[in-house]
């Protein structure tokens, strides 16, 4: 999907209002401060909008800084590709303008600093959005070094960006053979970018929490039950996944829980 409105080249980042899709608020070439960790306990986050061209109803808000009516209202937060195509979208509340000054990136362009409720955009994020809007988010194990905050990221933008990534691409058919390589696996977070890599390949997400991979393996996200798929270093695997969770009547090591839903759900896993 392009992003709407006016001409957005070497725009990485659009607005659009949550009520009404059709109310395009512009484009900004970066958001300094939104994938930033939280500005207060309440979760606001202030954003400095650069290179933006404000339209709709973001537009309304400029000349009314400091009152009310500088409250824009919910919307759509859009990361673009090169091409102006949105990757992933965040949703924000209460956008409100807080400051406006002429822009150094263009003629006519402003850049406003905004507060906003964003609950989804965690630190660390961006630089994996940059990955995949440049193409180097193409080979296995690049997130293997990160660490243990920066991996939460990384599956939030496999989560946002999964349907950009599949670009239409249907499930693999049943019957598929997938390896896991659990020589990586250090906890759960850990699981989870190894079990999207090895069904969807670099950035893939095949979920980030035991419900989500319950519904993973429902269909819809790039595999189709039943399949096998082969756990290698599952011993080691195993010892790191020791964490107790609750299972149906009691708690059980996270690891066995992992293979209840995979049975569960149709899925042969080979521990090797």
């Amino acid at each position: 999907m392009r992003a709407s409105g006016r001409d957005g080249e070497g725009q990485r980042y659009a607005l659009t209002s949550d009520e009404d899709d059709s109310d395009f608020w512009g484009f900004a070439h970066e958001a300094e401060g939104f994938f930033t960790p939280l500005a207060d306990e309440e979760g606001a986050r202030r954003v400095r909008l650069e290179g933006c061209l404000p339209q709709g109803g973001l537009l309304k808000c400029v000349d009314h800084v400091g009152g009310r009516r500088a409250v824009g209202g919910n919307a759509m937060f859009a990361i673009l590709d090169g091409d102006g195509a949105t990757m992933g979208s965040y949703f924000v509340n209460e956008v409100t303008v807080v400051g406006i000054e002429p822009s150094a990136r263009g003629a006519g362009l402003v850049d406003l600093t905004v507060t906003l409720w964003c609950e989804d955009a965690l630190p660390g994020a961006e630089r994996t959005w940059d990955l995949v809007r440049t193409g180097h988010l193409n080979r296995t194990g690049m997130w293997h070094e990160l660490a243990p905050e920066e991996r939460r990221a990384w599956l939030s933008v496999a989560l946002w960006s999964r349907k950009y990534q599949l670009q239409g691409k249907p499930d693999a058919p049943a019957g598929q053979v997938f390896t896991l390589d659990g020589q990586h696996i250090v906890d759960k977070d850990s699981f989870y970018c190894a079990i999207g890599e090895a069904v969807n390949g670099p950035g893939g997400y095949f979920g980030w929490n035991l419900d989500a991979l319950d519904d993973c393996l429902r269909g819809g996200f790039g595999a189709t039950s039943p399949f096998t798929l082969h756990w290698d270093a599952s011993a080691q695997a195993r010892a790191r996944l020791a964490e107790r969770v609750p299972g149906d009547d009691w708690t059980v090591a996270l690891f066995d829980l992992i293979l209840e839903i995979f049975e569960r759900r149709g899925v042969s896993v080979i521990l090797r």
